[in-house]
């Protein structure tokens, strides 16, 4: 009975400090369901993003952006932003591959951000 008790407790902790998978996150501050779709779109579309990381952002040239593992941060919504603003040059690329600005597209700040909600949401459960 005792060891069911401390199993309990250790599960409720490691749910409080976010160590399930299965417990969802809250979306990051300025992020919405809404902004996530757009940022979809223009993945899909204007962004480019698909041309290098696939339609289903699984990879191809560019890394699988829908597990866990982060190659240039630790995959926090504001570390995509700077990401895909600046860009991986040759030198910091821990795959070999580079990333232009932008992914070599013309999207403006507030279209960067929405993708980088889209891609957050690609590897967080969101509640």
């Amino acid at each position: 009975m005792r060891n069911r008790i401390q199993g309990g407790w250790l599960v409720l902790a490691l749910c409080l400090a976010g160590g399930s998978p299965l417990a969802a996150q809250a979306l990051p501050a300025g992020v919405t369901k809404e902004s996530i779709a757009k940022g979809d779109e223009i993945f899909h579309g204007s962004g480019l993003c698909f041309a290098c990381h696939g339609n289903d952002a699984k990879g191809a040239v560019g890394p699988n952006l829908t597990d866990d593992q982060w190659l240039h941060s630790k995959g926090s919504y504001e570390e995509i932003v700077k990401q895909v603003m600046t860009g991986v040059p040759k030198e910091e690329s821990k795959s070999g591959n580079i990333m232009p600005p932008r992914g070599g597209s013309s999207i403006s700040d507030d279209e960067v951000k929405l993708v980088a909600a889209y891609v957050w949401s690609l590897s967080h459960k969101v509640s």
